[in-house]
């Protein structure tokens, strides 16, 4: 079996950005999307996201078995939250695993939490999101979202659930089809137009790099 290309790993870090300034959409301007509000923040950076991921999760719901939705937890980050994230992560590996050097906490953590400089979440690129049906009610996918206490979060483990299985397949068949790319080690994280997606698509150039702010935000009506 192929080594896991982590998103700390040369061949992402070093692989271009030519940023086309495409602009974020508030998805809780998008009507036909769910989101859910576990990771709201005040400044709402939880619920945007490019306006090309915006249309490609429209057209992957439509993928979906009958009575089945998207339900959206997080997209945007801001890099000092993933700066944040990424830290604290490293910080508990040492305290869990002490004896190794930089580039191991480095590494390992990036198994979980990607480097900020090259965060999909940051590049506004990402989503993590699940699935439930018509009334909401969240669909069981053998862990919860961000529940990396364990590797039956990766994407492929053998250790869920048939039903849970099958509703991983529901999610990864749609998002796959519209060109969205996963992180294996995540099944809920989904990501277009960064360096990883670049990185697993042979694209030669990313679309989109960090985004330092949420100014230049629009709705869906006036992002076309």
């Amino acid at each position: 079996m192929a080594e896991m290309v982590l998103l700390s790993d040369t061949a992402v870090v070093e692989t271009p950005v030519a940023e086309c300034d495409e602009c974020l959409v508030d998805l809780r301007t998008v009507g036909a999307l769910r989101l859910d509000p576990r990771l709201a923040d005040a400044a709402g950076a939880y619920a945007h996201v490019r306006l090309s991921v915006v249309d490609r999760l429209v057209t992957a719901q439509t993928l979906l078995p009958a009575g089945l939705r998207l339900l959206i937890v997080e997209c945007y980050r801001p890099m000092a939250l993933q700066q944040h994230y990424f830290e604290a992560h490293k910080e508990r590996l040492r305290a869990i695993q002490p004896g190794h050097d930089e580039a191991w906490y480095h590494r390992r953590a990036s198994r979980y939490i990607s480097p900020p400089e090259v965060a999909p979440h940051v590049a506004g690129a990402a989503v993590d999101l699940t699935l439930c049906t018509a009334d909401g009610t969240e669909l069981w996918m053998g862990t919860q979202v961000n529940d990396t206490d364990s590797e039956a979060c990766h994407t492929d483990s053998a250790n869920v659930s048939a039903e849970a299985a099958r509703h991983r397949r529901y999610l990864a068949d749609a998002l796959t089809l519209v060109g969205m790319v996963n992180y294996p080690t995540e099944w809920w994280h989904w990501s277009y137009g960064d360096r990883y997606w670049a990185h697993v698509t042979g694209a030669p150039k990313a679309r989109y790099g960090p985004v330092s702010s949420l100014p230049g935000v629009q709705s869906a009506a006036t992002a076309n």
